[in-house]
């Protein structure tokens, strides 16, 4: 293994301050073969030939060649996958929420998904089923496609039995490396985002997402005065149109020209000089625009307290119910992302640490790898077929027996 990727010094002495109490509710590493016998592809939800296979591999740079992970292996296909959690996450417990696990898109990808969710059910879910339409507690994770680049943040609101999307993008990585993501909700209905353990968003849930409806709405009651001036700028009365200002016509004959010599009024008519745009000619008359003195700006209106407003404690119970499975439900036009090091937890330290046992272990030696997989080949032109040649080892020049 690659030598450790180092944490801040306060993430450093965090790991050594993990709660007692702290919880891991799913952990997966993807290391060995028995992975296929805790996770289930969704045989009914497409037609199977729809359905891309999953792989087992590290991929083709990595720093060990034993840490694998799951990866999307055909093109323009859909791609299911679930699990049952060790116990499920129940918001009520009044606990963080941390979803954290890695992402590799080998593949240089164009359009695709590489998101997980957070599943409710408990023993009523249905594996074989699983798909868009399974009721999700959590989406979280990139999403790529063309100049689109997000990572997606979709919580789930038992209040309006809705999914909302957050507001604002967040970014994500596209390189062709292993990155870390990290969600975690938390009670006080707060939350945040990382990328590779660095801080991307965070903010009040309020703010981020439309889970509560806005404190104030229009007052349709108010209609907009009769009176109401909305033009800003005025004709000068003061400006008066010049005398003769209409007597100036638009075109006037060409003063260069000349009847041609050959020009027989009795067979072409009387001639008339061709005519020229008038330069003198400012085109019809407006007076000058000043300022509105009755202007009172563009009329907006009003707003009142919205009776609908309400404060909901419960945001960040995206759980309500529980989460007990865990699932990728995904459509990827070119294969190749590698998923691997998820946890699901109540403490954020807890997912720091499996990071830096897991993830940061990797960092270095895959990128090592890569950027030697990158060298050019050696240039054997020319020493195709070449041999040593005995000859030359036969002839000593008469100082062989001397040494």
């Amino acid at each position: 293994a690659s030598c450790k990727m180092k944490f801040s010094t306060v993430t450093a002495a965090a790991l050594f301050l993990i709660p007692a109490s702290a919880e891991v509710y799913f952990k997966e590493q993807f290391n060995d073969e028995s992975w296929e016998e805790r996770w289930t592809i969704p045989s009914e939800w497409k037609d199977p030939a729809d359905l891309g296979g999953w792989g087992h591999t590290a991929g083709t740079y990595y720093a060990d060649a034993a840490d694998k992970g799951i990866s999307t292996s055909e093109d323009a296909k859909f791609y299911g996958l679930s699990a049952k959690m060790d116990k499920p996450f129940n918001s009520s417990d009044g606990k963080d929420l941390v979803l954290q696990y890695s992402v590799k898109h080998e593949q240089d990808i164009d359009c695709g998904g590489a998101y997980i969710k957070l599943l409710p059910g408990g023993d009523d879910f249905n594996k074989e089923k699983f798909g868009g339409d399974t009721p999700y507690g959590v989406m979280f994770g990139p999403d790529i496609c063309g100049s689109t680049k997000r990572t997606h943040v979709i919580l789930h609101s038992e209040t309006k039995d809705d999914n909302l999307l957050i507001n604002r993008d967040v970014p994500c990585e596209k390189d062709k490396f292993s990155h870390l993501y990290t969600l975690v909700v938390r009670p006080d209905n707060t939350f945040e985002v990382f990328v590779d353990n660095k801080s991307v968003r965070t903010g009040k849930l309020e703010d981020e997402f439309s889970f509560l409806e806005p404190k104030e709405i229009e007052d349709e009651s108010q209609k907009k005065p009769a009176d109401w001036v909305e033009n800003s700028m005025i004709p000068d009365p003061n400006d008066v149109k010049p005398e003769g200002y209409d007597d100036i016509p638009s075109e006037i004959a060409d003063p260069d020209a000349s009847k041609p010599d050959d020009w027989d009024e009795e067979d072409d008519g009387e001639w008339e000089a061709p005519m020229l745009d008038n330069p003198d000619y400012k085109g019809p008359w407006t007076p000058s625009m000043i300022s509105n003195p009755d202007y009172k700006g563009p009329w907006v209106q009003p707003v009142i307290p919205n009776p609908d407003y309400k404060y909901d404690e419960k945001m960040h119970a995206v759980c309500a119910n529980g989460c007990s499975h865990i699932g990728f439900e995904l459509w990827q036009v070119k294969s190749g992302t590698i998923f691997d090091d998820i946890i699901v937890t109540d403490s954020l330290e807890e997912a720091q640490k499996f990071a830096e046992e897991t993830f940061f272990k990797k960092k270095s030696g895959e990128k090592s790898m890569y950027d030697a997989q990158q060298l050019p080949e050696p240039n054997m032109e020319g020493f195709e077929g070449m041999e040593d040649d005995d000859d030359d080892d036969e002839y000593d020049g008469g100082f062989a027996d001397e040494f």
